[in-house]
């Protein structure tokens, strides 16, 4: 087993390695942070494009299918009911309205969701939340090792000796 720098673990790291670990690690991080922000804005585009399609097509449908629905559901109205021409046009036309008005809260819907993602605002927060983690941490203490001068000549003379 090793550590992310290749080293064995349990061997004592140099502040360098522990410096260029902790850095790709750091590197690492906001990568995804960045990539997460990217995935959660590509859905909230997604959200309102669906926002706007449904809210495009209530208009087509109330523009284009008044003239044609309106005359046959009036004339239909005229066969079934005997009622005036007159009534049988506005009831076409409130069916009509009703249709569009679906379309519309469909619309709205989709709009409301994609307001009320906060993917951008989620992913900044955990980044700010991150780095006062990071600024919050102390390094581990460490044992004072004794100067050299403070060391008796027999001890140095015999790690030489040792590591020769």
């Amino acid at each position: 087993m090793s550590a992310p720098d290749g080293s064995p673990v349990g061997a004592e790291r140099s502040i360098g390695q522990l410096f260029a670990s902790a850095t790709t690690e750091m590197s690492a991080l906001v990568h995804d942070e960045i990539a997460l922000a990217k995935a959660q804005l590509k859905q909230d585009v997604k959200r309102g494009a669906m926002s706007g399609g449904a809210l495009s097509a209530a208009g087509v449908v109330l523009v284009f299918s008044l003239p044609m629905l309106n005359f046959a559901l009036a004339y239909g109205i005229r066969t079934w009911s005997g009622w005036n021409m007159a009534v049988c046009f506005l009831l076409s036309f409130a069916a009509n309205v009703l249709v569009a008005g679906l379309l519309a809260l469909i619309g709205m819907v989709f709009a409301k969701k994609a307001k009320k993602s906060k993917g951008p605002q989620k992913v900044a927060a955990s980044m700010k939340q991150t780095a006062g983690v990071l600024q919050k941490a102390k390094p581990h203490p460490r044992p004072q090792t004794p100067a050299l001068e403070d060391r008796t000549p027999e001890a140095i003379e015999a790690v030489a000796r040792s590591s020769s």
